[in-house]
């Protein structure tokens, strides 16, 4: 009977249990479904374009998440959605670096190379999102990831308020698929508890470096001022305080 109960007991915390994580996933995705764009026509123009890293390969086979978000970035620029990539991943060791893979991959698509920027400190969502703005002074942008990513990185960008859209991107079907969504819901899970109670900052911000760079300040100089101008502001130095006065 002990037995009994205790299996009883077991199973309503493990219910319970499963749907508050339920119940955190969908409320995460709520509260960013209207940023979520799922066509390219339809997304606003930004300035900058945040590509969230992933590996390029799985056990030597292409990985077709970060396919899919390198051919996405790439058409968004092409229609003219975004001006600047800011490539932001893991940078583990030499063999793996995330951003400098995606870089090389727009330059053979014939993206000029004054036009991306590498974030080598995307260690994770948070880091990214957060270093977009902190670091790199981009307070409105667009992400190009998957749905699920989507919603998580905007989650943590209304946190931090700052605004951003986010590109859903095609995700592949099948077994791997369901298994990235359950890593998503403890993911998104562990970021609840990152932003509301340990209160988790990137891991690194430094100086900073702005994608846009402001423009240079106006020299006026007689060179570019018409010389009418000039002239009729010499008469006026020369004028004596009589003078003035008789021209009033």
């Amino acid at each position: 009977m002990k037995l009994l109960n205790l299996i009883r007991i077991s199973a309503v915390i493990c219910i319970l249990f499963v749907s508050t994580l339920l119940l955190f996933d969908r409320w995460v995705s709520a509260r960013t479904s209207d940023r979520i764009y799922h066509e390219i026509s339809t997304v606003p123009k930004h300035s900058v374009g945040l590509v969230l890293g992933t590996s390029k390969y799985i056990a030597k086979t292409l990985n077709p998440y970060y396919e899919y978000r390198i051919t996405a970035a790439l058409d968004l620029y092409k229609q003219g959605k975004i001006d600047y990539f800011l490539l932001s991943g893991d940078n583990a060791h030499r063999s793996y670096n995330e951003p400098w893979t995606m870089k090389r991959d727009l330059l053979k698509a014939g993206v000029p190379d004054d036009k991306i920027v590498l974030d080598y400190a995307g260690f994770r969502t948070l880091d990214s999102i957060v270093r977009a703005k902190e670091v790199f002074e981009a307070d409105n942008f667009t992400i190009i990831t998957q749905q699920f990513h989507c919603e998580r990185a905007l989650f943590i960008a209304d946190t931090y308020k700052i605004k951003a859209r986010c590109l859903a991107v095609h995700e592949p079907n099948g077994t791997a698929q369901l298994k990235i969504r359950i890593r998503e819901v403890l993911a998104r899970v562990k970021a609840l508890s990152d932003l509301f109670i340990l209160n988790v900052q990137p891991k690194f911000l430094g100086p900073k470096e702005p994608i846009i760079k402001p423009a240079p300040a106006t020299v006026i100089s007689e060179d570019t001022v018409p010389s009418s101008a000039i002239n009729n502001q010499k008469q006026l130095d020369n004028l004596t305080p009589k003078e003035s006065n008789t021209s009033e």
